[in-house]
């Protein structure tokens, strides 16, 4: 390893350095992230399965289904969980005087 006199260093160059060695330490750990995944996988299909079907994901995160929260005052089956933007039946009930309290699901 070569020995740096720090205090030699104008502050440009260190902080080009400091720059330097970051990216040094994110490669460093994507090498060994890499590494790590093929020696899994390798022994994943030793054993005849895929890591995707070991971990239960294809790589992208699964998104749990919520809970509604409000019903259709005149199609049951018309709900809505509260999240996101407020579909027009629930926009309109609001706006015919129903309270928001009077849609939701007891």
């Amino acid at each position: 390893m070569t020995d740096f006199d720090l205090e030699a260093l104008s502050l440009p160059e260190l902080k080009k350095m400091q720059k330097d060695i970051a990216k040094a330490i994110s490669n460093f750990e994507d090498r060994q992230k890499a590494v790590a995944r093929t020696k899994v996988e390798a022994v994943a299909r030793e054993m005849g399965y895929s890591l995707a079907e070991l971990i239960g994901t294809d790589g992208k995160p699964k998104r749990t289904r919520v809970a509604p929260k409000y019903r259709h005052p005149e199609n049951p089956d018309v709900t809505w969980s509260g999240r996101g933007r407020k579909p027009q039946w629930f926009v309109d009930a609001l706006a015919a005087g129903t309270p928001a309290g009077d849609l939701e699901i007891r």
